[in-house]
């Protein structure tokens, strides 16, 4: 199947409400993990506290991924955008700043469509969007061994070595590897 990714903006929010959802085992998180200041605390947080961080970013016109479509239902996600404005990941990978870097940080694929090449198409169209805005470097952060699905969600360390992302440093229970775009 072919699918279309199409960068997250006002017009595309329910169709992210309607694949951050329970039908999707992702109803609770809503893609703010990054954007909360600490882990601490983080598995007492509400779907609601979520969903309204979510509005928040919104609303500060914090459009920060992409969504893909099949069949013109929302069947994948990925976050994107400039690396150090996420505090969190920053800190915790012990990044130092770099305003042309890039992240793509988080992955969701509806449950049917696992394995069928929707996060393949959200990390090519990640690179060329990332390249398009200005980036100089993309950078990934898969765990190194994920057993289930759920710990999945920063995208698994296969997808980046097949983009071409080369490994950068290890930062256990992660890797980094990134992938020069200049």
């Amino acid at each position: 199947m072919a699918y279309r990714v199409e960068r997250f903006g006002s017009a595309t929010r329910e169709d992210f409400r309607r694949l951050h959802s329970d039908v999707n085992g992702a109803g609770w998180c809503r893609c703010v993990a990054w954007w909360v200041p600490t882990w601490d605390r983080w598995g007492e947080r509400s779907a609601q506290e979520n969903a309204a961080l979510r509005e928040e970013l919104c609303e500060a016109d914090e459009y920060d991924g992409l969504l893909a479509y099949g069949g013109g239902d929302p069947v994948g996600w990925c976050q994107l955008g400039p690396r150090d404005r996420l505090e969190k990941l920053v800190r915790q990978f012990e990044l130092e700043p770099e305003p042309g870097t890039w992240a793509v940080s988080c992955f969701l694929v509806a449950p049917s469509l696992r394995g069928r090449g929707v996060a393949s198409a959200l990390l090519e169209a990640a690179i060329g969007a990332a390249r398009a805005e200005g980036a100089d470097m993309l950078e990934g952060y898969p765990r190194t061994a994920a057993d289930d699905a759920g710990e999945l969600w920063t995208g698994p360390e296969r997808l980046f070595v097949r983009a071409g992302f080369t490994h950068f440093r290890d930062v256990p229970p992660r890797r980094i590897y990134r992938l020069g775009l200049a």
